[in-house]
């Protein structure tokens, strides 16, 4: 079963609120996005700000609190101004291994919501964030969803609310390929649910979460100023992917990898060799997306008006990169994946660089 979809390329969009926290970083970038193959730039010094995270995942912000997740340990941390730790919670029931454990964070209206891997597969529950800035807690947990197929590798995990107010999972084949192509299994699927769980009903296959199909292990989604949904993928040996998603589209594994030119299947808009890549978590300003990348080392930008093109920073200078957000108060932050048992960590690792933008 094909979803047949149009797909519209974006355009340079009117920043909103968000994006203007971003609006320096994306002024530099402009001036460089339009060559061919990627690029060094030059940008403001970035600082070490947080340190000593083990294995970290994702990062969320609880009004202007950053919340950690890290993955073996399962601990949710809080980052003080200063960048101090402390535990808000430890997450009961997660089983970590592998690329399994705990993983995404999400917050809403809140509450916190956390993707991980339990002993029966993949799931997502929410919590209710107790406490100020300094002292914050967690409320006991209400499932979203749950047996999300889970194995050593392959989880997907990125959870993030779109900007009409729904949750979306990235969910990977957990090692059955053919599932990503099976609208009946929740592997290999980007998901779109309520905040309680629930299917949306206009969701494209009716009475099911899927969102879109036919994919390998996307673990970055984020939106820009006009609503256009972006997802980075990690490839099998070949080429890793920068998708736009559309509401019922089919992405194409295990039948394609790459930009295959397939009707069948849409093509990614961008895509580069696992080397260079392994993309994980992604953030979009008001010009550009910024994917943080694992094997790769680098932070690549890829502008809204060119989504063929992209630069890259960074290259090298802090190992594997988990995830990229944008912060309060005008700063990106980006977290290293050092200590995961992939990388060689280096001291003070992981940790989160802060880039400041004046």
């Amino acid at each position: 079963m094909h979803a047949k979809t149009t797909r519209r390329r974006p355009t340079s969009h009117p920043r909103t609120a968000a994006a203007f926290a971003a609006a320096s970083l994306s002024t530099v970038l402009l001036l460089v996005s339009c060559t061919p193959e990627p690029t060094s730039v030059s940008l403001p010094a970035p600082e070490s700000f947080a340190e000593g995270l083990d294995a970290p995942w994702s990062i969320a912000f609880h009004d202007d609190v950053a919340l950690v997740s890290e993955r073996d340990s399962a601990r949710v941390l809080e980052i003080a101004e200063s960048g101090e730790t402390h535990e808000v919670a430890v997450i009961d029931g997660v089983a970590p291994g592998g690329e399994g454990g705990l993983l995404g964070l999400a917050v809403h209206d809140g509450e916190l919501f956390t993707y991980f891997t339990a002993q029966n597969g993949n799931r997502v529950e929410r919590r209710e964030i107790r406490g100020e800035a300094g002292d914050l807690s967690l409320g006991e947990p209400t499932t979203v969803i749950d047996r999300i197929p889970s194995a050593g590798n392959h989880n997907g995990g990125r959870i993030a609310f779109g900007p009409d107010g729904m949750l979306y999972v990235t969910t990977g084949d957990a090692g059955d390929r053919d599932s990503a192509q099976d609208l009946d299994a929740l592997s290999g699927k980007i998901l779109r649910l309520t905040p309680e769980g629930d299917v949306p009903a206009d969701n494209p296959f009716e009475g099911s979460p899927v969102y879109s199909f036919g994919h390998r292990n996307p673990q970055g989604i984020a939106w820009d100023a006009d609503g256009a949904m972006y997802a980075s993928e990690f490839g099998q040996d070949t080429w890793d992917e920068l998708n736009v998603i559309d509401a019922g589209g089919n992405y194409g594994w295990p039948e394609v990898e790459g930009i295959a030119g397939d009707p069948d299947y849409i093509d990614p808009v961008q895509q580069w060799s696992p080397d260079d890549a392994s993309p994980s978590g992604i953030a979009v300003t008001g010009s550009d997306i910024v994917i943080a990348n694992l094997r790769g080392e680098r932070l690549r930008i890829v502008p809204l008006d060119d989504l063929t093109t992209s630069t890259e920073q960074y290259v090298g200078e802090f190992g594997r990169l988990r995830d990229v957000v944008i912060g309060a108060g005008g700063t990106f932050w980006f977290l290293t994946n050092n200590t995961d048992g992939r990388g060689n960590p280096s001291d003070g690792d992981d940790r989160i660089i802060r880039l400041g933008l004046d």
